[in-house]
């Protein structure tokens, strides 16, 4: 899969900026050198900053940040097939995932422009006390201020935009800093909005150390908002140092799936074995813990086994690979470890466990201890564990015991069970007879508990990055 080098510069203030420092990008798959890119630091995270600053100062009317936005969103279907080789040779993404991501970007971008044509306040009813008579009062929604973006390397195209949209979309200038893994995905959306006609400073992007660069979007006052995705360590001690700013995270999960011995078996084993390791199981809510009801265990290992077997491990380049490699040959190695981990302690592995080249086949594992790392932990690798429970309540109280709350998913043919089950599940979305890797780019999606405390999608997203102020006017 290798590739000619190519060389990106950071978006500074409208211009392309060579720092005289450069950093590779590197093929997860092959090793191979992608890019070099400039690297920035703190000096050019304050001058984003000022550029932001200033781009504030004089507002972008609503119309015409919704019409950035649409025309970004038309540019990234047009250019969808280059964005999805960006994104598989930066990545190791397998393609038919890398274009699955550059489509619901599209969608991020269009629906981003809806909510900037309708973002809107309320009509208070002052004389509903006698205090409020003769008065008509209403409330605003102003920008919050300069946005600073924090985003990962597993979804490096359609992440960005779910930070850079709404904030478009609410009036927000963004100073980005892309996850250095992966940072051509950010800099070619940079390049498209640009081509859509947003003026200098709205969108800066800056590669480079995550230290200093983040250490200037939680010091600098003018940057009033911290969106950031990734682990919850990182995440929740960004908060603690930022204490005055609205510091929105979206965190990661052991993401939990409840079986019922009167699911549609077949469906659930095909859904379940291609959500456990799609792009190598590295999504925050990539399958990870499933728990089937014991009369139908063996039933349900009998379909899900062969149809992880039957996944194609290779090449992400290659249209036909569903497994890639991890991003980096260390994390493969702790994979491995959590593996080892759990077969010392009674573990089995019924499927995968190995390598083939350098890439980890799909692994099942079954028996694991409740406290096993691959039980209570993000794997973020292409691990799943299944477990037999005898009552819902046992399998509820099973995906709630770990310290993470993203999404949980439940198979079942009785609507009652699995209402009451997703009442009972501590997570912030609960889906039914659908994998929990499901999600559309409309919908409210975070976590509870270490898996954050927002919700992402630009409808929700777009009121996050406002502020409400309140005007009341004597008649």
């Amino acid at each position: 899969m290798a590739t000619t080098a190519i060389e990106r510069r950071l978006l500074i203030d409208g211009g392309w900026v060579e720092t005289g420092d450069w950093f590779e990008v590197r093929s997860p798959y092959d090793g191979s050198v992608v890019a070099r890119v400039a690297k920035g630091g703190s000096r050019e995270a304050r001058t984003a900053v000022d550029a932001a600053g200033r781009a504030m100062a004089s507002p972008l009317p609503a119309h015409e940040r919704a019409a950035i936005l649409d025309r970004t969103a038309r540019l990234v279907e047009e250019r969808s097939e280059e964005i999805a080789r960006t994104i598989s040779s930066e990545a190791g993404k397998p393609m038919k995932a890398a274009r699955v991501e550059v489509a619901r970007a599209t969608s991020t971008f269009t629906m981003a422009a809806v909510e900037a044509r309708k973002l809107a306040g309320d009509v208070v009813p002052m004389d509903a006390s006698a205090a409020g008579t003769g008065k008509v009062a209403l409330t605003l929604r102003v920008p919050i201020g300069v946005v600073g973006a924090i985003s990962p390397f597993n979804f490096p195209f359609n992440l960005v935009a779910h930070k850079i949209a709404p904030a478009l979309a609410a009036g927000c200038a963004v100073v980005l800093k892309p996850a250095s893994q992966t940072p051509l995905s950010a800099l070619l959306l940079a390049e498209l909005e640009t081509e859509a006609g947003l003026p200098a400073g709205w969108l800066n992007v800056v590669c480079g150390s995550a230290a200093e660069i983040g250490d200037v979007l939680v010091e600098d006052e003018r940057v009033t908002l911290i969106t950031f995705t990734g682990s919850a360590g990182v995440g929740w001690k960004l908060r603690e140092r930022a204490p005055r700013k609205r510091v929105n995270l979206e965190l990661g999960n052991a993401t939990p799936v409840i079986v019922a011995a009167d699911a549609d078996l077949d469906d659930a084993a095909t859904r379940l074995a291609a959500n456990a390791f799609s792009f190598a199981g590295q999504s925050c809510i990539s399958v990870q813990r499933i728990y089937v009801e014991r009369s139908a265990y063996d039933a349900f290992l009998e379909r899900f086994l062969p149809r992880v077997d039957a996944l194609v491990v290779g090449d992400p380049a290659e249209d036909e690979t569903d497994v890639g490699p991890l991003i980096a040959a260390s994390e493969r190695d702790r994979v491995l470890e959590w593996i080892d981990e759990a077969t010392s302690r009674g573990a089995r592995v019924l499927a995968g466990g190995t390598l083939d080249g350098e890439l980890l086949r799909p692994t099942v594992i079954v028996d694991a201890p409740v406290d096993a790392k691959v039980s209570c932990e993000e794997v973020f690798g292409p691990l799943c564990t299944v477990t037999a429970f005898d009552t819902l309540d046992e399998a509820v109280a099973l995906a709630n015991g770990t310290r993470f709350g993203l999404q949980a998913g439940v198979f079942t043919s009785d609507v009652k069970a699995a209402l009451g089950a997703a009442s009972g599940l501590e997570f912030g979305g609960v889906t039914i007879n659908e994998a929990p890797t499901f999600r559309a780019d409309q919908m409210p999606y975070g976590g509870v508990k270490d898996s954050g405390n927002t919700r992402e999608g630009p409808a929700y997203a777009v009121r996050e990055m406002t502020e409400e102020r309140l005007v009341v006017l004597q008649l």
